[in-house]
């Protein structure tokens, strides 16, 4: 009897005993996106063609400049470009404002030594972003477009003059005067896209791919995808 008592106990305490919750499964990463490296013909291939549209675009819809990568230095985003594109590094005094260095244009082959005669250019311009995908980013993913200092093509620190006579316009309407700039640029330019998982317009994509059976086909693509 007791026997049996002993047992009804302790099935009561198992039942009255209160269930743990199953501990949850630890949150794992997901992995940082791969550096990818190819041939332009390769990397083109990987370039979706889209019809363009610039509808509700405004300069606004972008942030420039942010607090750059080291918001402790006192340097914004064009600041900081401009110190690491440096051929000869400038003196900087308080409030970041630069001295005179040393700087190399690719876009045109000129060097440089005020800072005020450069522009940092977004190698795909805004305009040109929006028009191929980013009027669907988020605020936040186009201030960061706007910013990227995580690929050290997306900004170029290039004499404001050339700057100027680019504006908006994409490799079939405009590339850089130096023909030492070609291939580079026409590179940079697909791994930029690329990089922002923006398209190209057909017109761009042939223009850009003229370029790849010609004097670039021995270019190489360098760029990691932005998640």
């Amino acid at each position: 009897m007791f026997k049996n008592m002993a047992h009804g106990l302790a099935v009561l305490t198992l039942a009255l005993a209160p269930i743990a919750a199953p501990s949850p499964a630890s949150a794992v990463p997901a992995p940082e996106p791969a550096a990818e490296v190819m041939r332009l013909s390769l990397a083109l291939d990987r370039l979706p063609v889209a019809e363009e549209s610039r509808a509700g675009y405004t300069r606004d819809g972008f942030t420039f400049w942010n607090a750059g990568l080291d918001p402790a230095d006192g340097c914004d985003t064009r600041a900081e470009v401009l110190l690491a594109e440096a051929t000869e590094a400038p003196p900087v005094a308080a409030g970041c404002r630069l001295g005179e260095g040393e700087w190399l244009s690719y876009y045109d082959g000129q060097e440089v030594t005020d800072p005020r005669s450069l522009a940092v250019d977004h190698l795909v311009p805004p305009a040109e972003a929006w028009d191929s995908g980013a009027y669907a980013w988020t605020a936040s993913r186009r201030d960061a477009y706007a910013n990227d200092q995580g690929a050290g093509v997306s900004l170029v620190a290039v004499t404001a003059r050339v700057q100027r006579s680019k504006a908006d316009r994409d490799p079939r309407d405009w590339m850089p005067p130096s023909p030492e700039a070609t291939c580079r640029y026409i590179a940079e330019w697909t791994g930029t896209k690329l990089r922002w998982g923006l398209s190209a317009d057909q017109a761009e994509a042939d223009a850009l791919n003229v370029y790849a059976q010609g004097p670039c086909q021995n270019a190489v693509v360098h760029y990691t995808p932005v998640r």
